[in-house]
């Protein structure tokens, strides 16, 4: 059992404690949180001309707060119910076992009322947030995998086309300079609705015959690629025989 004087001497930290606490919370106005929005801890009035990384930065720094402010007012709960404990003299003894708990752990950590046995704070909690039931990484269950990837549209092109409206990246990110700012995101160049450049002005029937080409700006674009390459086709020159066909024709 706890002496008198251990008991004022533990008494007496609580306090100075709990004076601490409450005068750094009031001093920073509980971390700025008292202020309605975080801009006005930053003397800003909107997030419009801030760039996004700036923007990540802050929220950082108001989430740290937020855990630093719940932190700081756990403390003054278990120091406030550690004062209550001594006034109905059940402090010094365990709330589970009722077992004494030893000085050394009361002079290291005045403010619990539990054994080390069965504080609450040696309990690791294993749950995860309740998304990761139904989200896996990187967005939900399509994933961008180049090894398993599909003709569906996934993750990648839900990316792309939101990132075609605009990123945080300017064309000085880029190793090679784009023309437009439309086309500074990932793959940005990829085909829309088609996989190889001709496939956008070139037409057959269900059997691969009666080819078409359909002039368009796809069309004059691609064929100055090829001139510019000096080549006949994306795949290089046509063989020999120009008059033989690339597929095969059943005669019969």
């Amino acid at each position: 059992m706890l002496s008198t004087q251990q008991l004022a001497e533990l008494r007496l930290q609580l306090l100075q404690e709990k004076s601490d606490l409450e005068g750094r919370l009031e001093q920073n106005d509980h971390l700025g949180l008292d202020r309605g929005h975080f801009h006005e801890s930053m003397g800003e009035l909107s997030s419009y001309d801030n760039h996004p990384a700036d923007e990540g930065t802050e929220l950082y720094e108001r989430e740290k707060d937020i855990a630093l402010n719940e932190h700081y007012q756990f403390e003054l709960r278990n120091i406030n119910h550690a004062l209550e404990a001594m006034e109905n003299g059940t402090y010094g003894n365990c709330e589970v076992c009722g077992k004494e708990i030893p000085l050394e752990r009361l002079e290291a950590l005045p403010n619990t009322t539990y054994c080390i046995e069965h504080s609450p704070d040696q309990v690791t909690s294993h749950k995860r947030p309740v998304e990761e039931g139904v989200l896996m990484p990187p967005f939900g269950k399509f994933a961008m995998d180049e090894k398993n990837e599909n003709v569906a549209f996934d993750a990648e092109d839900s990316w792309q086309t939101v990132a075609s409206w605009g990123t945080s990246e300017t064309p000085s990110d880029l190793a090679f300079p784009q023309d437009s700012y439309s086309d500074i995101y990932s793959e940005a160049d990829e085909n829309i609705g088609y996989v190889e450049d001709y496939e956008n002005f070139v037409g057959n029937d269900m059997y691969g015959n009666n080819i078409k080409v359909y002039p368009n700006p796809q069309h004059e674009k691609y064929e100055d690629a090829l001139d510019e390459e000096g080549i006949m086709t994306s795949f290089g020159d046509l063989p020999a025989f120009e008059h033989d066909p690339y597929v095969d024709h059943d005669d019969k």
